[in-house]
């Protein structure tokens, strides 16, 4: 498998201003291209845009996965396993609520990953994995 290429989403939030702190000094991501309306990320190496949209107060669905109800819908980056477990310690540091805590995924079976889930402060679902062996990323 070769290198993945950047993938370009864009997610609403209801707080441009409140999502970029989160995004920029939280997450560690850089800025790019911005307005009043929206502003661009680069988030691993990803273009990740927040743009604004009104609050809803549509509920978060979930799905049982591995024993835990993962978020639908959620975003996030596959990284290195050693970017995830600083990532995970960064996370730690600034007290975020987990939804799902930091843990291995699927232990011993095909796709073993590490994961976690975490929602940014407008209620977007963010999930960052890892796999020790990137080949497994497809596996059943």
């Amino acid at each position: 498998m070769g290198k993945i290429p950047p993938f370009h989403v864009a997610i609403p939030v209801h707080d441009v201003q409140l999502a970029r702190t989160f995004y920029r000094d939280v997450l560690g991501c850089p800025e790019g291209r911005s307005d009043t309306q929206w502003v661009d990320f680069d988030l691993y190496g990803h273009q990740f845009v927040i743009h604004y949209k009104p609050k809803s107060e549509e509920q978060t669905h979930t799905n049982a996965v591995d024993g835990h109800q993962v978020p639908v819908p959620h975003y996030g980056v596959v990284l290195e396993w050693e970017d995830w477990e600083i990532l995970a310690e960064k996370l730690k540091a600034h007290n975020i609520d987990f939804v799902i805590e930091p843990y291995i995924r699927f232990e011993g079976q095909p796709g073993e990953q590490a994961t976690m889930f975490f929602l940014d402060p407008c209620g977007n679902a963010l999930e960052f994995k890892a796999f020790k062996d990137i080949s497994q990323m497809f596996a059943t």
